[in-house]
């Protein structure tokens, strides 16, 4: 019997987790990802409740708990730069802000990747461009002339945008809150659902003052900003606010036009909001122990506006929905990851009882 194959889109979480579980059971997986290479950048994201034990089963939970990032808890601050609220790093598997295994999205994805390189392919810089749904006739949707997916009732035909053509027995999109393969297949339904909040994260320069605790500092406006250690010698911060109409496109904007409006959003705001916005820059005040500040700024910035993900159907014929892409419940939730990583290890276990289901009823 020929071992089952899936395509994954998708080189963060879910998309590895998945692969990592499939190949346990000796699938034949490929994950495709748009960015060119591995991305490393990212802010701090935490493990709890089931996907700790499903860490654990995979032997992977001492790999995440060396890659933490040191945080012992998480502080509030007043307009006097002084805490008036602090909590400790929680030593149980769902309460407390800061969580027991904290670490860089990029670090966890790393693990992952590491742990299911040696049987997976990974193509890195290529996307699926059209697809075909499975469970209807024709073409629903294509975002190039020469690339489609076609359903061969068993497989599916995946043509990438620089790969050619493959054929699998299934594709998973697990390419996040804005999953380009989700639209594919799901057509013009809206499923993302905005909260009426935006939020940026990128590195700056860590400076002898800082500590290893979340720092959350809250202005009026609906502003507030954050920063939180990490175990690679700088700072991850963050921006985030209420989203008003005028700035409603600001997700569709360049890097340069999205620091100008943060600049703007925070202008007026202390703390060590200044010494933030000079870094987004790479003005002198971001300067590291070594005194020499960046000379472009924060080159890792994301910006997003922060949604919740209500899809219809996690899944349509030979096509499936994972993490974000199909149930993103928002950073603000703080259960994105611990939801991916317990959704792969659940879709990998309800494929491969569904292809031993399949076996004994062709051997009855």
């Amino acid at each position: 019997m020929n071992r089952p194959s899936v395509l994954i889109s998708g080189a963060s979480i879910a998309g590895p987790a998945l692969a990592f579980w499939l190949n346990r059971y000796g699938w034949e997986t490929t994950v495709v990802e748009r960015a060119p290479e591995f991305r490393t950048g990212g802010q701090n994201i935490d493990v709890r409740g089931a996907a700790r034990e499903v860490l654990r089963r995979g032997g992977l939970e001492e790999a995440v708990r060396a890659a933490t990032t040191g945080e012992v808890g998480t502080r509030f601050i007043g307009d006097d730069g002084r805490a008036v609220a602090e909590f400790p790093a929680s030593t149980s598997d769902t309460s407390g802000a800061t969580a027991e295994l904290e670490v860089l999205r990029g670090d966890l994805s790393r693990i992952f990747v590491d742990a299911s390189e040696a049987r997976t392919e990974y193509i890195f810089g290529d996307r699926i461009t059209a697809l075909d749904d499975p469970s209807a006739t024709g073409v629903i949707r294509s975002a190039g002339t020469n690339t489609a997916v076609t359903d061969a009732n068993t497989a599916v035909t995946v043509t990438l945008e620089h790969g050619g053509e493959r054929t699998f027995d299934l594709v998973v999109a697990a390419d996040g809150i804005r999953s380009s393969t989700r639209r594919l297949v799901f057509g013009d339904e809206s499923v993302l659902r905005p909260l009426g909040m935006e939020t940026s994260y990128f590195t700056i320069p860590r400076l002898p003052h800082d500590t290893d605790f979340w720092n959350w500092f809250n202005a009026p406006g609906g502003l507030n900003a954050s920063l939180r250690p990490d175990r690679h010698g700088t700072i991850r911060a963050t921006l985030s606010a209420i989203l008003y109409g005028d700035d409603a496109d600001a997700d569709r904007r360049t890097p340069a036009e999205q620091k100008a409006h943060l600049r703007r959003r925070f202008a007026d705001v202390g703390w060590e909001v200044p010494r933030i916005l000079d870094a987004l820059d790479g003005g002198a005040e971001a300067a590291g122990a070594s005194g020499a500040p960046g000379a472009s700024g924060a080159t890792d910035l994301y910006y997003e506006q922060i949604g919740q993900v209500h899809a219809p159907n996690w899944a349509r014929g030979r096509v499936a929905l994972l993490g974000d892409a199909a149930w993103c419940a928002s950073p603000v939730s703080g259960m994105g990851t611990s939801l991916s990583i317990t959704g792969a290890y659940v879709l990998a276990g309800e494929l491969v009882g569904a292809g031993d289901r399949e076996a004994g009823a062709h051997s009855a």
